[in-house]
């Protein structure tokens, strides 16, 4: 069953969006504007007959080779990876290109309007106002700053995992940073 370019090309006409369609090749060809990466190509590309389904930015950032912060670089993708659902790095060695994307079977099942737009709206998110900020800054300084929203997104999963845990976490943080105080003396 799996997807096919007519399939995707619709949901694309469904936002409006333009692209190019490259039958030989089992790709679509679009991108969008970003506010943190010039060219913000998006290629989506179906193989195994349409079975296999991938979304990617390719060349998000090239020829990171000669930077002396490389292993910081390839370090702060392997986070970003780990911190967020579905997006993936991809590495190629021979001419230094990084590319991110969204990848996976589709087997016997059908890839639904619903699936692609959040797979679409995942990659440009996460590249564009997650990735770029800090891998720019990698690439200067050598240093990760972090994602600033993990605390709150760690919160928020705690809350939506284990309710009520957040008020006992709390109350343990108070009476930890009670204990061991003198009390007040009249």
């Amino acid at each position: 069953m799996g997807a096919t370019l007519q399939q995707i090309a619709t949901y694309l006409d469904n936002r409006g969006w333009t692209y190019r369609l490259e039958e030989e090749a089992a790709r679509i060809i679009t991108g969008v504007q970003a506010d943190n990466l010039k060219d913000f190509l998006i290629i989506v590309q179906l193989d195994e007959d349409g079975e296999f389904f991938k979304l990617f930015a390719p060349q998000v950032i090239s020829q990171i080779e000669d930077n002396p912060y490389k292993a910081a670089i390839l370090e702060t993708m392997l986070c970003i990876s780990w911190e967020t659902k579905m997006l993936q790095w991809e590495y190629d060695p021979t001419d230094g290109e990084i590319r991110a994307i969204i990848e996976f079977p589709l087997e016997d099942s059908i890839l639904t309007e619903r699936q692609f737009n959040r797979c679409l709206a995942g990659l440009v998110q996460i590249v564009d106002d997650v990735a770029m900020p800090r891998l720019t800054a990698v690439m200067e300084t050598g240093k990760d700053p972090g994602d600033t929203d993990v605390g709150e997104r760690l919160l928020l999963t705690l809350q939506e995992e284990a309710p009520g845990l957040l008020s006992i976490l709390e109350k343990a943080m108070n009476a930890r940073k009670y204990r061991g105080l003198a009390p007040d003396s009249d």
